[in-house]
């Protein structure tokens, strides 16, 4: 069966959003080629499909970067938009670009042919996610910074997730990337 591969950003002291929802603590120019180019075309050739939330759909979802953005970030975000893209959501049901879908569709993807698959967030899908039991691996880039408030990764997650480290690589600009199966 797919994998459910959970793969995001998380400052060193557990947030994934500022307390007004920046990310501009998110440097991939901390990292010039090094860490996240190599890591995230691995994560990318192993999937073929994307998970979102509504919110993080529309903020990212067909999210194009300027001419001015680093070659390598335009890069990745063209192969992102050959993956087929899942959202979840209770409200909106079409954009012509993603399939919409409730939490109950979650086996039925999973069951259907093909890679892995990359639960891209936010985070009430995240939790939602955990708390099913879903999410087969963690893969997480800790940034170095403390925000000291915002959203945070794991919050009122109802039961113990178990994990097994299996990498740890890290980058000259201090951003380490962590790597973890969960334990069943």
């Amino acid at each position: 069966m797919r994998k459910i591969i959970l793969d995001l950003a998380v400052t060193l002291d557990g947030f994934i959003e500022g307390p007004d929802g920046e990310i501009d603590w998110i440097d991939a120019s901390q990292d010039p080629g090094d860490t996240f180019e190599n890591t995230f075309g691995e994560l990318l050739s192993r999937i073929d499909t994307i998970f979102y939330g509504r919110t993080s759909y529309d903020l990212w979802g067909n999210f194009i970067p300027g001419k001015e953005a680093p070659a390598m970030i335009q890069e990745l975000y063209s192969v992102i938009h050959t993956k087929k893209k899942y959202v979840f959501s209770n409200t909106k049901t079409d954009d012509g670009k993603a399939t919409f879908v409730k939490m109950d569709s979650v086996q039925e993807i999973l069951q259907q042919p093909g890679k892995d698959i990359w639960l891209y967030g936010g985070g009430q899908l995240i939790k939602s996610f955990m708390d099913q039991g879903l999410v087969d691996v963690y893969r997480l880039a800790v940034f170095p910074v403390i925000l000291g408030a915002g959203k945070p990764l794991f919050k009122d997650i109802q039961q113990r997730v178990g994990l097994k480290l299996n990498e740890v690589k890290s980058s000259k600009a201090g951003v380490v990337m962590l790597n973890y199966d969960r334990v069943k």
